[in-house]
């Protein structure tokens, strides 16, 4: 037979077991909790990731293509200046022209003159900044060992300038 010992210390047992259970059955709740919140802060985490990525891109195509814009700004400005310094090239031709000599050799040869800037101003103010570059692009292309020797001896002079 049992005593009275026996059997608090047998209910307390069973108590104490329901107790482990209930203790058991709690922290693997609340570790399931926790790996489903740190799901959720992961899935959060990569959505801001990609939000942050695709701004970031955002605001490099938008810096690009500003970039873009004020080169071709430049560029057209740059091309504006040239056709208007070719048009005052030009107009120093005519000047030559009319107030040089018109008869001898003189007159000849600033005739000639006068003719020669005319034709570079007119070049100048139609060709721009841009027609002259593919210009000056083609005769490389088309002469590569002149144009080779050119940039050598042009690279040669200004060492020995800036050197002094």
């Amino acid at each position: 037979m049992a005593t009275s010992f026996e059997t608090g210390l047998k209910e307390k047992n069973r108590g104490a077991e329901q107790e482990f259970g209930k203790a058991k059955e709690a922290g693997k709740e609340a570790l399931q909790k926790t790996q489903e919140a740190g799901d959720d802060a992961v899935r959060k985490a990569k959505e801001a990731g990609t939000q942050v990525l695709g701004k970031a891109k955002e605001a490099a195509s938008a810096a690009g293509e500003m970039a873009s814009h004020t080169a071709a700004a430049v560029g057209h400005k740059a091309d504006d200046l040239a056709a208007a310094a070719g048009h005052e090239i030009r107009e120093f031709g005519d000047t030559i022209a009319h107030r040089g000599p018109h008869q001898g050799l003189a007159g000849a040869a600033s005739q000639a003159v006068a003719d020669s800037v005319k034709g570079s101003g007119r070049y100048i103010e139609e060709a721009k900044l841009s027609g002259m570059a593919h210009d000056v692009e083609q005769v490389i292309r088309n002469h590569p060992l002149p144009a080779l020797l050119v940039c050598f001896g042009v690279g040669f002079c200004l060492g020995r300038v800036l050197k002094d």
